[in-house]
């Protein structure tokens, strides 16, 4: 920050604030994008610009592990439409290839627009002349090219870090237009996989007209990672503390213990995870004796009526199985329906032999390059499924369609049986994978090319007119095409 003016060379632009407001101090906040964003703008002394999660917040800017943080005000109407509404009932299942039917709404569209104008001008007031702004995910489409307009002199990054629809599906959003031309805004795009690229480039050809990559832009794949040496930290203070062995015995000392960790959200393939280990359990090919599968679920979403539909019929499912299995041992799937602080997650990837990474559809899957930087030296197995973005580099995992429940079935019991020399070797080369690919050079790599952009060459896409295409008053669902068409 320059002390002359009160603006940051570099700032950070997200959804929300790395902290949360707790009495007098700044406590950190749960989540991937925090734990992949705040080490990154800790060591830039970088501004943080972010909602504070609550409604009609007027915290005033404060200081936390070296970033000031720049709050933006949501009154509960914008985090009903924009936040509840726009950004995870509208983008977030539309980009999730339609897991859910994608709801589209005219008054949160006007919102959703009034709270990235409102981001826009926070980035436009904290900048400092010439400075680096970095905008994060999909709540935020908008905000570059609205920062464009208001300060040209500044680089603009926006990374993406759920996918990028395929054409086809991302042509069903009424705004397309305007979606597309406010990413246009930024000097870098970035997104997790080549596929993401793609599927961002054809949509701007096919519906602007236009390459993104005109004037200089640089539209590519920067798959995120995690600090593997945090981890490794981590995961020996557990081991000193004896850790994993006193969560087994929490678990009646199974023979195998399977971990799945997600946020309770449709895309992880939660139902779909369950229902074949109960197949296992129904076939013999796994032992629910002396077996136990813990599914942690971190609660998600839960003002929105889908997302507390889908932690009943979760509860359902596992007491149904837990009826049919459990025995005087205990029951076979336990199901903790909360949030764990980090160091507590890396003692439960040391009790986990097997860790099911199983999103139907995910941008990266953070947990599974976490589980297997833990596990470096001990071994266990992957499951991943092939539409997580990690699924690229973790290519020892055993890559499996979670759509395919004899598939994900074989994926498990394999798993299960692998010889211990196999696993290690597994888990070594993908642990060296996530260690040369760490968190600081994904960061590094996509601020040096920021820094070898010249904004002033860059002109912003002419804006889509107000309405076009038409939209509907009403709510609507969207119309659902087949996976197989989308894949």
């Amino acid at each position: 920050m320059s002390p002359q003016t009160g603006r940051h060379s570099f700032l950070v632009v997200a959804n929300r604030l790395p902290c949360r407001r707790a009495a007098d101090a700044w406590r950190a906040s749960p989540g991937g994008l925090v734990a992949t964003l705040a080490p990154v703008a800790t060591r830039h002394s970088a501004g943080w610009i972010g909602w504070s999660g609550i409604a009609d917040d007027d915290t005033d800017p404060g200081e936390h592990a070296g970033m000031t943080l720049i709050p933006v005000r949501l009154s509960a109407a914008e985090v009903t439409a924009h936040y509840e509404g726009f950004a995870n009932s509208t983008i977030w299942p539309l980009y999730h290839d339609n897991v859910i039917a994608p709801r589209f709404s005219r008054s949160w569209w006007e919102s959703h627009q009034q709270v990235n104008r409102r981001f826009a001008e926070a980035v436009a007031a904290s900048a400092a002349p010439g400075a680096r702004v970095w905008v994060h995910d999909y709540q935020l489409q908008l905000v570059p090219q609205m920062v464009r307009r208001l300060r040209p002199d500044v680089r603009i990054g926006f990374f993406c870090h759920i996918p990028f629809p395929p054409v086809g599906l991302f042509a069903q959003l009424p705004w397309r237009a305007e979606v597309l031309s406010g990413l246009l805004g930024a000097d870098v795009i970035g997104f997790q996989r080549r596929a993401d690229v793609e599927n961002f480039t054809a949509a701007c050809i096919r519906l602007l007209g236009i390459d993104p990559r005109a004037e200089g832009r640089i539209v590519e794949a920067y798959p995120v990672s995690v600090d593997s040496a945090h981890i490794t930290a981590l995961a020996r203070d557990a081991e000193r503390q004896d850790e994993p062995e006193r969560i087994r015995a929490d678990l009646g000392d199974p023979q195998t213990v399977l971990l799945g960790i997600d946020r309770l959200d449709h895309t992880k393939g939660i139902l779909e995870r369950l229902l074949a280990v109960e197949e296992l359990f129904d076939t013999g090919a796994l032992d629910p004796v002396t077996t136990r599968l813990v599914q942690i679920a971190v609660p998600s979403r839960e003002a929105i009526p889908a997302y507390r539909d889908l932690r009943a019929e979760v509860e359902r499912t596992v007491g149904r199985i837990n009826g049919k299995f459990a025995g005087l041992g205990g029951a076979s799937i336990h199901y903790l329906h909360r949030d764990y602080p980090f160091e507590s997650v890396v003692a439960w990837y040391l009790a986990a032999d097997v860790l099911l990474a199983t999103s139907l559809r995910d941008g990266m899957n953070l947990v599974a390059k976490e589980y297997v930087a833990a596990r470096r030296g001990r071994g266990g197995v992957l499951v991943l499924s092939e539409f997580a973005g990690a699924a690229d580099e973790l290519t020892e995992a055993l890559i499996v369609n979670p759509h395919d429940r004899d598939a994900l079935g074989a994926a498990i019991t394999r798993a299960v049986r692998m010889e211990s020399g196999g696993a290690h070797t597994r888990i070594e080369a993908m642990a060296a994978t996530v260690a040369d690919r760490s968190l600081c050079a994904w960061a590094t790599r996509f601020l040096d090319d920021l820094e070898s952009v010249s904004p002033a060459a860059l002109t912003v896409p002419p804006e889509a007119e107000a309405g076009a295409p038409a939209t509907p008053e009403a709510e609507v669902s969207g119309a659902v095409p087949s996976m197989s068409a989308q894949r």
